[in-house]
């Protein structure tokens, strides 16, 4: 009688030990988010239950599953049973492209995003800007966003190489602490030179369980200030600040106004947008085009500018020479 193989578990033991000293780039983060992160296809109860019995110790000590890491930590990992990592998805030529790179140093990367890349994967996406830079990058130890740009949109985008920087980071975005503004091109003419919208954004899915924002009284406060930079018969460019980071802000505070940002497949006028398209215009026109924020290590006051990308500035270009401006 011929046996037959015993089918291969998709688990594989950890046969030892394991003791991870902790540098600066992980100093701050909670001890179970660390292992979530270092012990990647182990069961979130399974973390919770090993650091409770006290099988994973810092410096030789029992701890809690809040404490948090600190450089020169030792931290003892017992054997455990994790997933076999599946492959990684083949990036594209394009997409194996360096990232133009327009701040470096120890705690930060800044770069501009390319439109038409998510900056993480997820929801029906492979990969994103994160996971390619970490495979660009297979020697640095930590990079995670700061924040997060949608997909469409282009722009300056923080990646924190260290944890107390990428803290720090969000820390100043959640205070208001760092300004933000982009370019935006909009249907319509923009006629106040400032203009302040606080208008209450609310968060909800559509029937086909697509993620959508709409202006609502019981929505998140939410503050956009609107200077006008140029328009014409037909459109107005805009740059916009934050004073908030709701999801969609700006394009869902621009469509209450009554000036969809042009090329939106979300909130925009899709019959302009099919004339757009056909006109060179084939993105949404939003762009993350300057950052102003305290150095979280060095206190250094960063400005940080993204020009606007070649598909953009030579749609501005048409415009102006299609069009009479006027200011009137």
């Amino acid at each position: 009688m011929t046996l037959g193989k015993t089918p291969e578990s998709p688990l594989r033991a950890a046969v030892a030990v394991r003791r991870v000293l902790i540098g600066e780039e992980d100093a701050g983060q909670r001890i179970d988010n660390f292992l979530l992160r270092e012990c990647k296809g182990v069961p979130k109860s399974h973390i919770y239950r090993i650091l409770r019995s006290g099988e994973v110790r810092v410096n030789a000590g029992r701890i809690s599953q809040t404490y948090r890491l600190q450089a020169g930590d030792e931290v003892r990992i017992p054997p455990i049973r994790v997933a076999d990592r599946p492959a990684a998805p083949e990036m594209g030529a394009a997409q194996r492209h360096p990232f133009r790179i327009v701040f470096e140093d120890e705690a930060l990367l800044v770069i501009d995003k390319p439109a038409g890349l998510a900056v993480h994967g997820g929801s029906g996406v492979s990969f994103g800007v994160i996971e390619l830079l970490r495979r660009q990058r297979p020697e640095a130890k930590f990079l995670e966003l700061a924040h997060r740009l949608d997909r469409e949109t282009s722009g300056l985008l923080i990646i924190g190489k260290k944890r107390a920087a990428l803290n720090m980071v969000q820390d100043a975005m959640r205070e208001g602490r760092m300004e933000k503004r982009y370019l935006a091109m909009a249907a319509g003419r923009w006629m106040n030179p400032l203009q302040h919208i606080k208008a209450p954004l609310y968060k909800y899915l559509t029937a086909d369980g697509e993620r959508r924002v709409m202006v609502r009284e019981d929505g998140k406060a939410s503050h956009s200030v609107v200077r006008l930079v140029q328009r014409w018969e037909r459109y107005s460019l805009v740059e916009v600040e934050l004073k908030t980071g709701r999801t969609h802000q700006i394009r869902v505070h621009m469509q209450s106004q009554g000036f969809p940002l042009l090329g939106d497949d979300k909130y925009g006028d899709f019959a302009l947008n099919k004339t757009l398209a056909r006109e060179g215009l084939s993105r949404m026109f939003l762009h993350a085009a300057l950052l102003r924020l305290q150095h979280p290590l060095t206190g250094e006051m960063l400005e940080l500018r993204a020009d606007l990308p070649d598909e953009l500035a030579g749609f501005v270009k048409s415009v102006d020479a299609n069009q009479k401006r006027d200011f009137g």
